[in-house]
């Protein structure tokens, strides 16, 4: 005869199983650590120690060449009481915000409609991904030279209205590096959004539909919920990547005219390398890396994880 078990002591068995799981996952987990290793070797090589060191290096002299003498606060000083730095600050804000206003409408609908799976819209897919592939520089040249009033765009397809000195305007250059930031950055979040509408269920739609929901109505009260961490996601990356428009803009306008588009990261090079001004450039870089950090931090706990968030955990 079998001895029948009895029921109180199924749970305690379960328990006994996931408690014996748990371990066994945590001893390999402990024998693994080291993995770790080579990849906290090179951040710590290449990411904390170089952020000491111009942390260090923002409270002395140095010229780039010569001895480095302490300067004590001086340069944080004169660099939070420089005008030239306010200036930088609002213009890196300011087009981190329209950037942001611009590229995120943007590239979610067209993330949308490319998550469709009709093969032209594939084919667009790969279009839109099209200038993800062309260094920051050569877009800048490129452009440069399309809207040249003289022998530009305008001149080769005959329309006046397009001769503007688009680059030499203080009214007009900002929008034009906007523009031309949006189109190099869409199609990248466009393929966020892509795959993020990708792994949103069907059923959802199905059952939308059967509710009588229109399209709109599903994008509003299913996709974009959906979306949510993937919003978050892209934002961050959107915002702090706003940080780091150097190679774009030195390009395309050098900081001009005047001061236009002189936004902290070409600040921070100018002058280090033009004025030979270290200590001054180390401080404006530490305020880039306190800025980014405080950024990411803020859109990640705006998107903090809870009963109203997406259905799909991490996205």
């Amino acid at each position: 005869m079998i001895a029948a078990v009895p029921p109180a002591a199924l749970p305690a068995a379960g328990r006994g199983s996931k408690v014996q799981r748990q371990g066994v996952s945590r001893g390999k987990t402990g024998r693994l650590w080291w993995l770790v290793l080579p990849a906290l070797f090179f951040f710590v090589v290449f990411a904390v120690v170089p952020l000491i060191g111009v942390f260090v290096l923002s409270f002395a002299n140095w010229d780039g060449i010569g001895a480095i003498s302490l300067a004590g606060v001086g340069n944080w000083f004169s660099v939070l009481g420089d005008p030239v730095m306010h200036n930088a600050l609002r213009l890196t804000f300011l087009i981190m915000i329209i950037s942001w206003l611009v590229q995120t409408p943007l590239s979610l609908l067209l993330g949308v409609f490319t998550a469709g799976s009709q093969r032209y819209r594939a084919l667009l897919a790969v279009l839109y991904f099209l200038p993800l592939l062309l260094s920051s520089a050569a877009i800048a040249i490129a452009f440069k030279a399309l809207l040249d009033p003289n022998f530009g765009l305008a001149e080769g397809l005959g329309l006046p209205f397009l001769a503007q000195d688009w680059l030499g305007r203080p009214q007009l250059v900002l929008f034009v590096v906007i523009f031309v930031i949006a189109w190099q950055f869409v199609p990248f979040h466009t393929l966020i959004y892509q795959g993020g509408v990708r792994q949103i269920p069907k059923s959802l739609y199905e059952a939308a539909e059967i509710d009588g929901a229109g399209k709109v109505k599903q994008f509003f009260h299913i996709t974009l919920p959906q979306l949510k961490y993937t919003i978050i996601t892209s934002s961050t990356l959107m915002v702090v990547g706003s940080l780091t428009y150097f190679d774009l803009i030195f390009v395309l306008t050098a900081g001009g005219p005047g001061n236009s588009t002189r936004i902290l990261a070409l600040d921070m090079y100018l002058t280090g390398f033009r004025a030979n001004l270290m200590g001054p450039a180390s401080v404006l870089a530490v305020i880039l890396v306190l800025i980014g950090l405080a950024l990411a931090l803020a859109l990640q706990r705006l998107g903090g994880k809870g009963s109203s968030g997406s259905q799909l955990e991490g996205m």
